[in-house]
């Protein structure tokens, strides 16, 4: 890395740093419904919504209430998904006439959209019609991430109660959620964007002829108001087919970090959310720092590894070396606007969270280079994490860190004054066994059966890193992907789906289990021997505990993709 890398780097993280601190806290008073400063227009709106739907906002919900409404409320807007693409031909705003999607496709996009992952085996501006794309897809970016962040809350609750029965309300944590901090952020993030030349229309597509004679159709349609909740929502998925490398959607520099910052921002800002509802801000920023080591370690990995290149154009006689001329290294894949340091830095935010948005072609990358968001994936998605999902994984993670501490030590751990016993040990082991069993056993099958050896684009260790990404991503609930492998068959489509929904719901029950229990317990008094979960040592232990679990559950399988094809290129082999 060169000292411009670093410049790009550091400014980034000081921006996010600075950004979570006021988004956390104002989630915070959101989640708690304390008084916030947009109250005098939405509390109406609020309490409108509660009459309609039958909500009674101070009646609170027991963990198995609260995840059982939950997995009713992704179902109902997974069966609504899945009627409004079949029938997109009939009905209004399809100015171009598309017909109504597949059906295995259909399932596929309707368990992406509805679980937060927001893959897509399909292109956008050839697929979904404007009232698919805006009444479908836009609203499920909201409210499954709507949904995400009420969770978030809930395990917090379970932490910061004493002797309850309850984590909080559904209905009342999602519409707050929506109301205060999606919408808002949304609408001024989707201005900017329109600002900046991102379209937000219902026109029809632009036919166009060059200055050389040849014709082209120019899409175009309600894009600004879909990629600011894609990325603030973690949602990722695109518009147009090049997702964030498109023009429309990511058409300068400063689209480009200030979607990258939204990306991060509720993520980041979740830990301060923590520190404050629990009532030690420490506690928060002992989450915040080791997730910043964790994506500051890939960051750096990443950049490096793509501002190399391949070591082998040396041999060749090519010089890939960064010169006033030339940007160097490897710049398969990638746009020219943005570059090594952009491109490279975007594949991490996008991938420490559960976005999977892209500006440039992860399967481009060198085999290092892909390693890393493969790797961000493979830890949890608890590198600032999907809104919400990678809040309450950590916090899975910290209590498996103080039980190995308590081992340590010989006493009972404890996390926030709870005492974590035989029940939370075993629902946080179901969460983290769940993790790479919905992932290796699907790669497993794929790479025998023939089915999923047709989707592969490149046969060897980078094929099989093409279907590991595919279901890492889906149990990741990310969404990017290593766009070699041809997933748009019934074999991909409803394999990926049953991995995206067990991804989601098998993994938020758990957490929102270990919450219904500590909620119930009384808070212990710090002694002498109680570990501090809010220093240095704790956040080192923490990320060994995330780092050692990710690398023996995943590391023989990485072996066989990236690892080997890094030996092969700079043994000369792939040449």
């Amino acid at each position: 890395m060169n000292f411009n890398s670093f410049i790009q780097l550091a400014v980034f993280f000081l921006l996010i740093t600075i950004i979570s601190v006021p988004l956390g806290l104002y989630m915070a008073r959101v989640l708690t419904r304390e008084r916030t400063w947009l109250d005098t227009v939405l509390v109406p709106i609020e309490k409108l919504i509660y009459r309609i739907c039958g909500v009674h906002p101070d009646a609170e919900m027991s963990w198995a209430g609260y995840a059982t409404a939950m997995i009713f409320f992704s179902l109902i807007e997974m069966v609504f998904l899945y009627a409004l693409q079949r029938l997109q031909y009939y009905l209004p705003f399809n100015p171009q006439g598309l017909q109504g999607v597949p059906p295995a496709l259909v399932f596929n996009t309707a368990a992406s959209f509805t679980t937060n992952t927001n893959w897509q085996a399909y292109s956008g501006e050839q697929t979904m019609s404007y009232l698919t794309q805006m009444l479908g897809l836009t609203s499920h970016n909201f409210l499954s991430a709507a949904a995400g962040i009420a969770m978030a809350g809930a395990v917090i609750r379970g932490f910061a109660r004493r002797s309850a029965k309850t984590i909080g309300n559904f209905w009342v944590d999602l519409t707050r959620t929506t109301l205060w901090i999606l919408l808002p952020l949304s609408i001024v993030l989707a201005l900017v964007l329109v600002w900046q030349g991102v379209p937000d229309n219902l026109s029809p597509y632009v036919n166009a002829t060059g200055l050389e004679g040849a014709k082209q159709t120019i899409a175009q349609g309600p894009v600004a108001s879909q990629e600011a909740i894609k990325e603030l929502g973690t949602n990722g998925g695109g518009f147009f087919n090049a997702n964030s490398a498109h023009p429309y959607e990511n058409p300068t520099p400063l689209t480009n970090l200030l979607e990258m910052l939204s990306i991060f921002a509720i993520g980041a800002g979740l830990t301060h959310t923590f520190g404050k509802m629990v009532g030690n801000r420490r506690q928060g920023w002992a989450l915040f720092a080791a997730m910043s080591i964790l994506f500051l370690g890939g960051a750096c990995a990443a950049i490096w590894s793509e501002q190399r290149g391949n070591p082998q154009f040396a041999a060749m006689g090519i010089n890939a070396s960064a010169s006033a001329t030339s940007s160097g290294g490897n710049m398969e894949g990638k746009e020219v606007r943005f570059g090594i340091v952009e491109s490279a830095l975007w594949a991490t935010v996008t991938t420490d969270t559960s976005c999977g948005a892209v500006n440039s072609m992860h399967d481009s990358f060198t085999p290092l280079g892909g390693l890393v968001p493969l790797v961000n994936m493979q830890l949890g998605e608890v590198i600032f994490g999907g809104v919400g999902s990678g809040l309450y994984g950590i916090i899975v993670m910290a209590v498996l860190a103080v039980f190995i501490a308590g081992l340590m030590v010989g006493r009972t751990p404890e996390y926030l004054g709870k005492k974590i016993e035989a029940r939370e040990m075993k629902l946080a082991m179901l969460y983290v066994l769940i993790f790479p069993a919905v992932i290796l056993i699907p790669t497993a099958l794929a790479t025998v059966l023939p089915a999923g050896l047709a989707g592969i684009s490149n046969p060897g260790p980078h094929g099989f890193s093409q279907i590991l990404y595919a279901y890492t991503e889906g149990g990741a609930n990310n969404g990017s992907a290593f766009a070699g492998l041809n997933a748009n068959t019934p074999f991909y489509n409803v394999s990926i789906s049953i991995v995206m929904l067990i991804g989601r719901f098998m993994m938020a029950i758990p957490a929102l289990a270990i919450a219904g229990s500590v909620a119930a317990k009384k808070t212990v008094a710090v002694s002498a021997g109680t570990f501090p979960t809010d220093g240095l040592p704790f956040v080192a232990l923490l990320i060994g505990v995330i780092v050692i679990v990710g690398a023996l559950t995943f590391f023989c399988a990485v072996a066989l993709g990236p690892i080997v094809e890094q030996l092969l290129m700079t043994s000369g082999k792939l040449f």
